[in-house]
């Protein structure tokens, strides 16, 4: 499904598809150790779930390059072992896949430098590209760019089935300063995201995102559901 003219969301991830560029944003690999760090014990599939996907992901699109919008790893001060480890194994897999890797700098990502090093891997604080300038989305900045694409948010939203409630990604479209607003959400399986019709935003792009757009992912397939402020009247 577009999104917005030229660019198309592919499961948790968006194809500029004129200029041929794949973004996922906030893979937070390593997540898994941290939790059991504070002593919560988790299976360790993750990387392999976003590998897998992102495989599919790659083979349909085919992108000359892959941004990845911040939060790479997921530990602030540090790099742990798992981290290390798993994110050279990503790294390789895509590289084999396209021509070139971007990594933009989120704020879970102060020491990515020496992973990235290792494969000779760009690390940026902003990408532009035609129009549209690429950001993590954690602080503000002036542009001359028409549309931002951003991640950092991990936007949800929680629905209800009879008595069953469930919560789904989902992409946000709207304005910010009269440029157009896309907000992508993770594209790790684990982290599900905030509930943008209950909980407090934390991207300072989205202070006021009642008019903006939800598209829902469930299981590969994208849904329109309209406008936040219409989903929140539903909500009451």
């Amino acid at each position: 499904m577009e999104i917005a003219k030229g660019i198309e969301i592919i499961e948790t991830a968006l194809w500029l598809k004129k200029q041929n560029i794949l973004i996922i944003n906030d893979l937070h690999i390593g997540y898994e150790e941290v939790l059991q760090r504070k002593g919560i014990l988790v299976p360790k599939f993750q990387l392999k779930e976003i590998i897998t996907k992102l495989e599919h992901i790659l083979e349909k699109t085919k992108p000359e390059k892959v941004i990845i919008n911040g939060d790479l790893k997921h530990e602030f001060g540090t790099v742990l072992k798992q981290e290390w480890k798993e994110v050279l194994q990503f790294l390789d897999v895509v590289l084999q896949k396209c021509k070139t890797v971007i990594i933009i700098k989120g704020n879970h990502d102060p020491i990515i430098a020496p992973i990235a090093e290792k494969r000779r891997v760009a690390v940026v604080t902003e990408y532009s590209v035609d129009d549209t300038l690429i950001v993590h989305g954690d602080e503000l900045m002036e542009t001359k760019a028409t549309r931002i694409i951003i991640g950092h948010e991990h936007p949800a939203i929680t629905m209800r089935e009879g008595s069953k409630w469930e919560k789904y990604k989902c992409f946000l479209k709207g304005k910010w300063q009269r440029k157009e607003l896309i907000a992508v959400p993770s594209f790790n399986p684990l982290l599900e995201g905030t509930d943008i019709l209950k909980e407090e935003v934390l991207s300072p792009f989205l202070e006021d995102i009642a008019t903006f757009k939800v598209y829902i992912v469930n299981k590969g397939e994208v849904f329109d559901f309209g406008k936040v402020k219409d989903l929140q009247k539903r909500a009451k």
